[in-house]
């Protein structure tokens, strides 16, 4: 095992006030990574009558908010055959069932959207409506209206495809009023904006109200699909949760924030979504590295899209203050299962959804007798797989505080994020983890278990669920994650099924040398499984990144490939059918921290083609997309300057 592998695993220790399961856990040794391979090894094993159960009853699909992600699943015993039958006749029902939907949809105006506000409508909200910083207590959101300056605001880029979840017509972009409107400056017909109240844990000490500091909430509607939608604006001026700040965005961290908002739905991953970016046409002061060099920086806004912006912290904060705000824990969670996890409200004791905790005394868990445990245990699985997900493709989220965790599984708030080059398992973009890199790569998987902790902590305080659901609910994280992270990991090797010391000496090969997380993927479906390849051709395949390695190195790099050959040939998959699956899994074009800085280089120049072009890119990742190579190379020397691939949170 490699030293600074081990040395990237961090102590993960929760303050005194948060969850007495997790320390159940730690007690019993339950480490999420093992010592053969502490980035991708499992914490546990979950007993095969729990996770055998659960997916013969229900099978988890992530990124899915409208309907049951629990969701009955076909007899394990159904044949790959039949499997594969049914999969090719549901994409092409899918697929013509999509065309249909698109024919007869009705594109909307901007002043005919279907708004709905279940949120405002449904909660507890601040009576106050200024700006003030202030405890803001006994409220879920403060009503309050964009308020950035602005002057002559250009709209910068924008997502068809997020337009088409909305129903809007995408000739409201052309609008002339489009970017006043999405810059705050005009009112949106039918909105009904405001901020919402929430606390977090800040790299693991309990932070007290954080809140939407600079982001405005304009209001939530319905598509014609009856989706809930909320359209938010970053950016947008000060809120009571501003505290000493001042609201707004600057252009580098916009462009940043939509640009990968986009990237990473096209790459397969749940996340929240853009549909455009405005320039204010004002400066704004940023100190970028914290170090007492201010500068004024060109301002902007996005204009986010999410079906929800709850999050872990949403019900933190009213935990945190004690008995009175407790039934404001179980409103925000009656409301979440009703708009977004109606399912769990539909569960009868019929669907037989108890399990054994295997503790001494045997204990059960029925998740349909309490509907708050079985969407513990959704939301834990939900997380799991996104960062799951996020492992598989190398990014790494940057500040995984519990108010930047979503109770839907998504990717939220793109601060200083970013895709692995060099492969790093310490690796942060985070200017400010520096010291104990307590978010780097490696240590995702353990920071969601974590914040899982926390949130089951919240849960138990407000007496919704039991010690033993928090328990399972955290079992059940570490059981899902390793279970996505395994299938995603064999999927990417092209191997017909998960081989842990194959797949640990490749990690450990690409640390040592440092090699491209992403190119090194995608090279790898070129290989042929040939057995007889002669030794000396063996590395060519790999050789745009097995760059400047030593005769030592290459040995072991040729050692790995021989077994990588003869677990091919074994397979019986052809090298065709081998490589078009590979690389409909391997992206060749991530949105690496270069990328983005040349981007916004530009844009802050008044030249937004560049921003425009990415996003085409980015919306097809896995596609070779000829003339574009360009935008899959190797990051150039001036990208490792400070400030490209080593951002703080300053935005």
């Amino acid at each position: 095992m490699l030293s600074h592998l081990s040395s990237a695993s961090l102590p993960l220790k929760p303050s005194t006030v948060t969850a007495t399961a997790f320390l159940r856990l730690s007690s019993r040794n339950l480490r999420l990574f093992s010592s053969s391979c502490p980035i991708f090894s499992p914490f546990f094993r979950s007993r095969p009558s729990l996770s055998s159960k659960l997916s013969r009853s229900f099978h988890f699909r992530p990124g899915v908010s409208s309907e049951s992600a629990f969701s009955p699943s076909r007899s394990m015993e159904a044949s790959p055959s039949a499997d594969a039958a049914a999969t090719v006749e549901s994409l092409a029902e899918g697929l013509r069932n999509q065309r249909l939907g698109s024919e007869n949809r009705v594109l909307s105006r901007l002043e005919d959207l279907n708004w709905d506000h279940s949120f405002v409508h449904e909660l507890p909200g601040d009576p106050r409506t200024d700006p003030i910083p202030r405890q803001v207590l006994h409220a879920c959101y403060t009503k309050i209206s964009p308020s950035a300056e602005v002057e002559n605001p250009q709209l910068v880029a924008w997502s068809e495809s997020v337009a088409e979840l909305l129903d809007l017509d995408p000739k409201e972009f052309e609008r002339p009023d489009f970017p006043l409107i999405f810059s705050g400056a005009s009112l949106l017909v039918g909105g009904l904006p405001y901020a919402q109240c929430y606390g977090g844990h800040q790299f693991g000490m309990w932070a007290g109200q954080l809140g939407d500091g600079r982001a405005i909430t304009l209001g939530e509607l319905l598509n014609s699909k009856s989706e809930r939608w909320e359209l938010q604006l970053k950016g947008a001026g000060r809120t009571p949760y501003s505290r000493f700040a001042d609201g707004l965005a600057v252009l580098r961290s916009s462009i940043r924030e939509f640009l990968c908002s986009e990237a990473m739905h096209s790459l397969g991953i749940p996340t929240t979504r853009a549909l455009c970016l405005v320039t204010t046409g004002k400066y704004v002061t940023r100190d970028m590295f914290y170090d007492g060099n201010p500068k004024e920086e060109p301002g902007a806004i996005v204009c986010r899209v999410a079906q929800s912006f709850l999050r872990f912290g949403s019900y933190q904060i009213h935990a945190a203050r004690g008995k009175e705000d407790l039934g404001i824990v179980r409103a925000l969670a009656d409301y979440a299962i009703r708009h977004h996890f109606p399912h769990i409200e539909n569960m009868t004791r019929s669907e037989g959804l108890s399990f054994s905790t295997g503790e001494q005394d045997e204990s059960i868990v029925d998740l349909t007798s309490n509907k708050y445990a079985a969407w513990s245990v959704e939301v834990a699985e939900r997380t799991a797989s996104l960062v799951a997900s996020w492992q598989g493709v190398g990014f790494t989220h940057g500040v995984l505080n519990t108010d930047n965790m979503s109770v839907l599984g998504l990717t939220i708030d793109y601060g200083p994020f970013g895709f692995l080059d060099a492969f790093d398992p310490s690796y942060t973009p985070n200017t400010t983890d520096l010291p104990g890199r307590r978010y780097c790569f490696a240590n995702q998987p353990d920071i969601g278990l974590w914040n899982i902790a926390q949130f089951t902590s919240t849960l138990t305080s407000a007496e919704l669920i039991n010690d033993k659901e928090a328990n399972y609910a955290m079992e059940r994280y570490g059981t899902k994650f390793m279970d996505e992270y395994q299938a995603i990991m064999t999927r990417k090797l092209g191997l017909p099924k998960y081989n842990k010391q194959l797949i640990s000496k490749l990690l450990n090969n690409m640390a040592v040398d440092k090699v491209d997380y992403t190119n090194f993927f995608r090279l790898l479906s070129n290989i042929k499984a040939d057995p007889m390849i002669p030794q000396d051709e063996l590395l060519t395949p790999l050789k745009a990144v097995l760059l400047d390695i030593g005769k030592e190195r290459k040995e072991s790099w040729i050692s790995w490939v021989q077994s990588y050959i003869q677990e091919l040939a074994a397979s019986g998959i052809s090298d065709e059918e081998r490589k078009a699956s590979m690389n409909s899994v391997n992206p060749k074009y991530v949105l690496r921290n270069y990328l983005c800085q040349s981007a916004i280089d530009a844009a802050e120049q008044g030249d937004f083609g560049e921003v425009r072009r990415v996003l085409k890119i980015m919306e097809r990742p896995y596609d070779e997309q000829p003339g574009m190579e360009k935008y899959a190379r190797l990051p150039p020397a001036w990208a490792y300057r400070p400030g490209v691939c080593m951002l703080s949170c300053s935005s």
